[in-house]
């Protein structure tokens, strides 16, 4: 609640400045103050006057543009109505969950994960560096099943697709025993 109060302060705060800096640029306009100055020093005061109005416009223009403009700092998720209630996940969540799963699986690492929400539900790329001791293919695949079915079972929401992507293939250590 304070901060739409403060939205509200700030829209009709920078709304009054704006008029007023506006209304100070047509006054200076046709400026004959009755000081008795010279011409030089009147056309300073109206340089002067014209600077300090148009910054105030400006100043009060960007305060109306936060005033009105959407909060975009939330976090984005993904939101499910239930009968009990609305559920919000975030993207981090699904992506730490698509981590979890990835990582249960031998000679994987480096792990990094993109969702996007597409119409079908969940579109999942990671992308992986994996040891060459085991087939690409039957890793990758199963990678993908283990995280198709972690994240639907753990969230409820419908994955369309994981993509994986092999970036690199680690060399495993080599050890030599050595007897003495």
């Amino acid at each position: 609640m304070a901060k739409i109060i403060d939205r509200l302060l700030l829209f009709i705060y920078s709304l009054s400045i704006g008029v007023i800096s506006i209304a100070a640029i047509f006054l200076l306009s046709g400026m004959d103050i009755g000081l008795n100055l010279g011409y030089q020093e009147e056309y300073n005061l109206q340089i002067a006057g014209y600077v300090i109005a148009g910054v105030l416009l400006l100043i009060s223009l960007r305060f109306f543009y936060i005033s009105i403009r959407r909060d975009k700092s939330s976090t984005p998720s993904i939101d499910q109505r239930t009968d009990h209630g609305d559920i919000q996940i975030s993207m981090d969540t699904i992506e730490n969950l698509c981590l979890k799963a990835a990582t249960k699986h031998r000679g994987v690492s480096d792990l990094k994960a993109r969702i996007r929400v597409v119409e079908s539900g969940l579109d999942i790329t990671l992308r992986a560096v994996v040891d060459g001791d085991m087939s690409i293919p039957a890793l990758t695949s199963d990678i993908q099943k283990g995280v198709h079915d972690h994240v639907e079972e753990i969230t409820g929401i419908p994955v369309s697709s994981v993509s994986v992507y092999i970036a690199n293939v680690t060399a495993s250590p080599s050890f030599k025993s050595r007897v003495e």
